[in-house]
């Protein structure tokens, strides 16, 4: 089958090599300042405007070297005020953010104290689609910069990134300054905005609140994330690319029928992902209906048998019982601004199965699940929660009967009703724009690891952060924002079965070699003739022949350890987490927190482990095997 991906990219222009230079504003506290100063950040920006919480009020700016350029940012503010802070300051640069005229502007780049010392001159303009670049000829010749962020209530950011092609009509050479709700993970976003005719002029991006704790104080480890990928050629190193690759794995390997579907949604995911609206609606489901934050819980016990410490991204307490709700509200919501009314699902442990349901009640939407016959069987409360969601759930009698053949016929049904269904993927694979887009929507996790450990530790990086892998969404999800930050070291577990030599396996990064499936490139469990190797677990939701794309990149390049844990081990994981701290684990999950009697970690080690789910779906293989 052909690679689609490479049809689908439409051509893109180069810029030149020259690199964008990093603005960082809202500074507030001095020793935070120095943290991120020591960054070495083209700019550092300080608000004088008190109608905001990032207001500057100390006396002096000490500590910042010569070569970052200190600014003012200010409101309609007296030139008279502007002058006396530069002064006092020793600002470098002014950022004007209100209603300055392109006379107050003049006058102000006229006057001694800016000419001499060649103080900057940086005026912002607020962007949404009425925005008339008319405007911006009179201030050609009386700023150095412009910058472009989004249009809010108030002057200033507001967390939200405008529609950045706008700027395809920009009509000036100034070069520019883009800024509005830019956060860590939009690097590859940015990556791509860098190759299209809009940013023929962008000189620097400036960022604020995406990166703090609280206004005004900024999370350093990731700046410095940022930073180190802003200009890297290999920025993209764990990312997808622009052709739906992370390194060698990905793609998009479809049939012919599938290609509108597939392409509608490469072109547009991104798009509606970043609409004002889209992330409104999303987070206030995440927290309304699903219940979000998922705590972080420190297992005190279970910590100290191991003597280290653990804590748990207790994901089994969302709305469901499972990290599966939180793409299938993303993918609901991506659906009905595609004009979709059909949706369906495959599943296997049951858990997205039932989230899928879940939503499309939710909407309103007709749902059908694909499920293996065998899974069905030993996933029963799952398959009564779909039946009383209103969903149809349909078996998968060929093959292996599991997780695999689901798949199959999920994407049987898609090619036969191409126009009115959207298939919700409910793992990290597929062909690409699918293992991306999963992985930003269930990003929401190591979003929340990284504030709620600050909470517990006083600081945003564990020492390791672990999870599960079938397909890979929870472990994608629990690692989006470390996976560039070398110091936090990334374990995925995979399910042994009887054992990696068997014949009884799902130990893809073991057994696995380079092949299709699914509509990506990926490691696959097959013959020495490419057939598929029916993969074997006790746990419904991790016996699939393959791994996700980016897992695959990540076990390939070394960045992730993998480790391959046995049915018996996983089962008494769970039973021990039971014991010691209360919480009835799926088998899944047991598979995670089984390598604690495998591996041994330093006593001062924080060792963070995805909870993807809940057990009530396993209680009679929990009852079955301990013969409870």
């Amino acid at each position: 089958m052909k690679d689609t991906s490479n049809i689908t990219q439409q051509a893109t222009k180069q810029t030149d090599s020259a690199a964008i230079k990093l603005k960082i504003c809202g500074m507030k506290y001095q020793d935070n300042i120095e943290q991120v100063a020591s960054l070495q950040p083209d700019y550092l920006g300080f608000i004088f405007y008190d109608k905001t919480p990032r207001n500057y009020d100390a006396k002096t700016i000490t500590n910042v070297p010569e070569s970052i350029k200190k600014t003012g940012v200010f409101v309609n503010a007296e030139i008279s005020t502007i002058i006396k802070t530069v002064t006092d300051y020793n600002l470098q640069a002014v950022q004007l953010h209100g209603h300055e005229s392109p006379y107050y502007c003049s006058i102000l780049k006229s006057t001694k104290l800016f000419t001499k010392n060649k103080v900057e001159i940086i005026k912002v303009f607020s962007v949404n689609e009425s925005f008339n670049f008319n405007q911006l000829e009179p201030y050609e010749v009386v700023c150095d910069y412009f910058l472009f962020d989004t249009k809010g209530k108030l002057p200033g950011g507001n967390g939200y990134k405008f529609d950045w092609s706008l700027l395809n009509n920009y009509p000036s050479t100034k070069p520019f300054f883009l800024s509005g709700g830019i956060g860590l993970s939009d690097v590859d976003v940015i990556n791509k905005f860098k190759t299209s005719e809009a940013s023929k002029y962008c000189y620097a991006i400036d960022i604020n609140s995406k990166f703090e704790i609280e206004p005004g104080l900024k999370k350093v480890s990731a700046l410095k994330a940022f930073k180190n990928h802003l200009n890297n050629k290999n920025m993209n190193l764990y990312n997808v690319d622009e052709k739906g690759y992370y390194g060698e794995f990905g793609g998009a390997y479809i049939p012919e029928m599938l290609y509108p579907n597939v392409e509608e949604l490469r072109q547009k995911y991104l798009e509606v992902m970043s609409e004002p609206s889209f992330k409104e609606e999303f987070n206030q489901l995440l927290k309304d209906y699903v219940g979000r934050p998922s705590p972080l819980y420190f297992a005190k016990r279970l910590s100290e048998k191991y003597n280290t410490k653990i804590y748990l991204k207790r994901e089994d307490l969302n709305h469901t019982g499972a990290h599966k709700i939180n793409n299938t509200i993303g993918q609901i919501l991506m659906a009905k601004r595609l004009g979709k009314h059909r949706i369906i699902a495959e599943t296997g442990a049951g858990q997205h199965g039932v989230a899928t349901a879940t939503v499309c009640a939710l909407m309103g939407l007709e749902c059908i699940v694909y499920m293996g016959e065998i899974d069905i069987a030993r996933q029963a409360p799952n398959v009564a929660r779909m039946k009383m969601l209103g969903a149809t759930v349909v078996p998968a009698k060929s093959g292996s009967r599991t997780l695999k053949d689901a798949t199959n016929e999920a994407i049987r049904d898609w090619i036969n009703n191409p126009i009115d269904t959207h298939y919700i993927i409910g793992s990290a694979i597929g062909p690409h724009p699918y293992p991306d887009m999963v992985t930003r929507f269930q990003a929401v996790i190591s979003e929340e690891i990284k504030w709620q450990l600050l909470e517990h530790e006083n600081k945003e990086n564990p020492d390791y952060v672990v999870a599960c892998i079938g397909g890979g969404s929870n472990a994608a999800g629990t690692y989006y924002h470390y996976l560039h930050d070398e110091d936090v070291k990334i374990i995925a577990v995979e399910a042994a079965g009887l054992g990696v030599d068997s014949g009884e396996s799902a130990a893809t990064s073991v057994l696995g070699k380079e092949g299709i499936i699914h509509g990506c490139k990926t490691l696959l469990m097959q013959t020495n003739d490419g057939q598929i190797t029916e993969p074997y677990s006790i746990s419904a939701g991790l016996d699939y022949p393959g791994v996700g794309p980016m897992h695959a990149h990540l076990a390939k390049t070394g960045r992730a350890e993998f480790m391959s844990i046995t049915d018996d081990q996983a089962m008494n994981a769970g039973l021990e987490l039971c014991k010691l701290e209360g919480i009835i684990p799926a088998i899944e999950s047991s598979h995670a927190l089984a390598i604690f009697e495998q591996k041994t970690f330093k006593p001062d080690d924080i060792v963070v482990v995805s909870l993807s789910g809940r057990g009530d779906k396993d209680l009679n293989n929990y009852i079955e095997y301990f013969k409870i």
